[in-house]
This record gives structure tokens, C-alpha cells and sequence, in this order.
């Protein structure tokens, strides 16, 4: 009887986990051919898509997702390849360059020195620097450079990223490249700190050569004995360039017709901006982690007070690292990457333990990303990301040719310096092309002045500022008119 009875327990619990099994290979297998586009057009049936498909429309070789439920990772997944040389599949122990969710995860070196007593969030950061300073000028006359500036993209410093170098460059060291006499222009202050937020790459370039300054260590090594282990982000590095063992698990970078780059992949010496390597279920160990500290059930490289002041919003929405969303019970942090030949997003909730990561190692994984991250949301009910229903409208020829022109971005572009596209009617619809990338997009009418690529979900709205004809693209860049044709 008791033989019995341990026969029948033993196939409980192998029910009970087959079971489990069973319900989670569902879950992702309607989440993986579920994948959503971002705008619907009234009156269409709903398209669903299946990751494969994407993939191959995308021109994405691999791909890696994660998702977070109830405050532990709920499942990771990959596909693809990580090397078309070799035939290395995507496993999810790939490392994937991060882009810039390097950000808020290199946040936390500042934002423990400041737990410590070390650094004043508030204090000019010259105070800090030892060999390189912020360079004073009439800007900083009534305002100083911070770390909370810096953190949250405020402190009006220039140079909003970078191309990275090629394995045959010379690879500068951090001093060089804020100096500008790498690839990318000084970085310098251009308008009076704290007056309005602005995108910079080149702030936290100067935040991690506070870190190193006053911790005495390199970037890396910082964030490999104090940030990363606490985080549970055991497969991940802010080593640059890769060296052994990460470069064996490492995927390769493609470009957007799905092209290898030249030596596998770019390197970043801006670490805390752009150099962390990682996987989905390490960006997901990160989202937990600040989640339960949060909350209190954990302790990690900072405290649950500090996290709270992480999270608070700043000018543009922007917390001590991570971009935020929505508020109170439903806020949400997160970040995007993007690296030449990675493209990434990571998205979670600050009180309800969800979270979700998709990472590809293509320059056309945006649009993947997008629809991934709008089929998890779809099938959890997170309300996450929804698509948009829009109502399409015909217009005339002659009122399309008015916005037809080249268009130029306000600012000038690392590694391309003026950034020009072109536009032209096409079939009742807008075509722009962008020979900066090769990227082509379709826009079609939804009243004279605004207009969506219903495949890819951009946003554009014209409008006539002076005597200047202005395009904003997804109401973040902005471009002008600098001639009639094209």
C-alpha cells in the first residue's frame, strides 16, 4: 500500500508538472503566431503573423524573447541564427548587444555611489572628474552639470549617440571620445542645463566617467563585482571590446537587408551608453529585480528608496535611467537599443511583476520587436502596447505634391553629419525615401496634414512653422523642408 501510494503521489506531481509544461508551450506558441501590427485600418480584418514570417519579412536572422508574469520569468524563447557563417543557432544564453538599454542598467553604478555617500546627485559633476572636465562655458554660467541631469537626458549635453567602431578601428578610450576626437563631436553643453530634456548619449558617456573617477575602476569592472551579480545578470558584460568567454555565445550584427557587418559587429567604447552585451532573461532577471526591490521583498546594489527615486519622473517623462510610463499602480519603466545591427526593447511594470523583452540582432528588428511585444501584451490583457485603429482618407494629387520635397533633421547625425530624406506623391499616398539607411515608407492620408505607414506604424504630421514647411516624425524628429523637389 505504501508502494501504492508513493506510485500514485509521484504521478500526481508529473501530471501536475506536465501539465504546467504543456500550458506554457501553448502560451508561447499563441504569443509566436500572434504577432500584431501596430495600426489597423477601419473596416480590415485583424492580421495575425507568425515570428518565422516576420523574420524573414524583416530580413532578422535571430531573435530572443522573454516574458515576466507574477514576478518571475514565466518563459524565453529564441529563433533563428546568430552567426549565417557558422550556422550558430539563437539558444537563450546568446549575448546580444543592448544598445542603449545599457542606460538604466549602467545607472546603477551612480545611483549606488550616491546610496553610499560617494557622489550628491545634485552637485556639479566637475566636482568628480579628475582628467576630463565639462567644459565651462556660457550656459554653465547659471547652472551646473548633475548627475540627476545627466540621468535623466536633461543637463543640455550634446551628441545623442553612436555609429560604434569597426574591429579594424582604433579603439579610443573615454577621454577621446569626449573630447570628440573619435568618431562622434565633442561633448559639450549647448543650452542651459536642466531647461529641457534632450536625448544624449554623450551625457552618460560623461556619467560613466564619473563612475570610473570616483570608484577607481573601469566601467566594466564596476558593474562585474557590484551591479550585475545582484541583478542575477550572470550571462551579461559591459566589456568592450568582447573578449573570451562571452564571444562564444556572442551573436552577430546584420544590417537591414540582413547583411553581415564587417567583423560580426561594431564595438562601443561608450559603455554606459551603448556596451552592454546581454539576453532577454538577463534584462528580465534586471526587470524582477527592481521590481522586488521595490516592493521590499529583496535587497539589491541599491535600496528601495533609491529605486523609488529612480523611478519618479523627470522632464520628458524620464526617471534616473529608465523612460517611464503611465502612473501610480500602472507606471511602467523600460528602454529601447539600438546598435548598428541590433535592435532591442524592454518594457515592464514597476507594482504588478510583469515584463517583457525582445531582442534581435538585425537593424530592421524594430519592426518585429514592435509586433512581438503587441502579441505578449494581446495575449496576457496586459494593455502593454495595442495596436491603432485608423480611418484612411483619399486625397488629391496636386494636394500631395504640396508636401513633396528633401527634408533635413534639425540636427546633424554622428558618422552621417545633415540627414536628409525625400518625399513624393505616390498612388494617393506619401513615399519618402531615407538613402541614409535605404529604409522606404508608404504614408497613407488620414487628414490633409497627418499621415501613417499602416505596415510599419509611422507617424507623421506636417505642418507650416513661418515661412518653413515642417515634418515631425513620430512626434520626436523633426524635419524641415529645404526644397521643393526631390
Amino acid at each position: 500500500m505504501r508502494y501504492l501510494y508513493v506510485l500514485t503521489i509521484l504521478f500526481f506531481f508529473i501530471s501536475c508538472a506536465s501539465e504546467t509544461g504543456d500550458d506554457r508551450a501553448a502560451e508561447i506558441h499563441t504569443v509566436e503566431n500572434g504577432l500584431l501590427p501596430g495600426i489597423l485600418v477601419e473596416g480590415e480584418s485583424i492580421p495575425r503573423y507568425s515570428m518565422e514570417e516576420r523574420m524573414e519579412k524583416y530580413n532578422v536572422p535571430g531573435a530572443g524573447i522573454a516574458v515576466v508574469s507574477d514576478g518571475k520569468l514565466r518563459w524565453a524563447r529564441a529563433y533563428g541564427v546568430a552567426n549565417t557563417q557558422t550556422g550558430q543557432p539563437v539558444d537563450t544564453a546568446t549575448l546580444f548587444q543592448a544598445g542603449s538599454i545599457s542606460k538604466p542598467i549602467a545607472a546603477l553604478a551612480a545611483l549606488q555611489l550616491w546610496e553610499e555617500g560617494k557622489v550628491d546627485l545634485d552637485a556639479d559633476v566637475n566636482t568628480y572628474l579628475k582628467d576630463w572636465k565639462v567644459p565651462q562655458s556660457a550656459y554653465t554660467d547659471s547652472a551646473r552639470v548633475t548627475l540627476r541631469l545627466l540621468l535623466t537626458h536633461s543637463a543640455g549635453m550634446t551628441v545623442h549617440g553612436f555609429p560604434g567602431y569597426k574591429q579594424t578601428d582604433r579603439f579610443p578610450d573615454i577621454v577621446t571620445v569626449l573630447e570628440g576626437r573619435g568618431n562622434t563631436d565633442p561633448i559639450v553643453v549647448d543650452t542651459v542645463p536642466g531647461s529641457l530634456w534632450r536625448y544624449s548619449g554623450g551625457g552618460y558617456t560623461v556619467m560613466e566617467k564619473v563612475v570610473e573617477d570616483v570608484s577607481g575602476m573601469p566601467l566594466e569592472t564596476y558593474m562585474d563585482k557590484n551591479i550585475l551579480p545582484q541583478l542575477g545578470m550572470h550571462h551579461s558584460t559591459y566589456q568592450q571590446p568582447l573578449g573570451s568567454p562571452f564571444t562564444d555565445n556572442a551573436s552577430a550584427a546584420y544590417d537591414r537587408d540582413g547583411e553581415l557587418i564587417d567583423g560580426l559587429w561594431n564595438n562601443y567604447p561608450e559603455q554606459a551608453a551603448a556596451g552592454l552585451w546581454t539576453t532577454p532573461s538577463d534584462l528580465a532577471a534586471y526587470c524582477i529585480a527592481i521590481q522586488e526591490i521595490l516592493s521590499g521583498e529583496r535587497n539589491g546594489p541599491i535600496s528601495q528608496q533609491t529605486a523609488q527615486a529612480m523611478l519618479t519622473k523627470h522632464l520628458g517623462d524620464w526617471g534616473l535611467g529608465p523612460a517611464l510610463q503611465k502612473e501610480g499602480d500602472s507606471l511602467l519603466f523600460g528602454h529601447g537599443g539600438k546598435n548598428a545591427g541590433f535592435t532591442n526593447n524592454m518594457l515592464a511594470t514597476a507594482h504588478q511583476g510583469r515584463a517583457v523583452i525582445v531582442m534581435t540582432n538585425a537593424d530592421q528588428g524594430g519592426n518585429l520587436m514592435g509586433e512581438a511585444i503587441r502579441a505578449v501584451s494581446d495575449y496576457y490583457g496586459w494593455g502593454f502596447s495595442k495596436p491603432r485603429t485608423v480611418q484612411l482618407i483619399e486625397m488629391a494629387a496636386d494636394s500631395l505634391a504640396v508636401l513633396a520635397g528633401n527634408y533635413v533633421l534639425d540636427f546633424p547625425v554622428p558618422g552621417i553629419g545633415e540627414y536628409r530624406i525625400f518625399v513624393e506623391p505616390r498612388d494617393g499616398n506619401l513615399f519618402v525615401k531615407d538613402p541614409n539607411n535605404g529604409e522606404e515608407n508608404l504614408l497613407s492620408p488620414m487628414d490633409s496634414l497627418k499621415f501613417v505607414d499602416v505596415e510599419k506604424g509611422e507617424n507623421v504630421r506636417f505642418s507650416v512653422v513661418g515661412d518653413t514647411l515642417e515634418m515631425t516624425w513620430n512626434g520626436r524628429y523633426r524635419f524641415l523642408r529645404m526644397g521643393q523637389h526631390p
